[in-house]
């Protein structure tokens, strides 16, 4: 998926992408959630991948693959339609 964003100029964390679960939960109950979830066939590749952090202005923020931060916005516009 990620190379067919970026051949396709799209960001990937606004494009449709059905079947997948972010789970929010305390972080001392993080490591039995991933154990449980990944017992499931479905969810063998289940892994944690950031925290919640208090903030002050109330942004969500995440680290890029070169660690930089970005803020998350808003979706504006049409997210692209479902291909079923």
């Amino acid at each position: 998926m990620e190379a067919a964003c970026e051949f396709l100029g799209l960001d990937p964390l606004y494009v449709a992408n059905e079947g997948k679960l972010v789970a929010i939960c305390a972080p001392e109950d993080a490591g039995r959630l991933l154990e449980v979830m990944r017992a499931h066939p479905l969810a063998h590749q289940a892994a944690i991948i950031g925290e919640v952090l208090e903030d002050t202005h109330g942004f969500v923020q995440m680290t890029t693959k070169l660690g930089g931060r970005r803020v998350v916005d808003w979706l504006t516009g049409e997210q692209l339609p479902r291909i079923c």
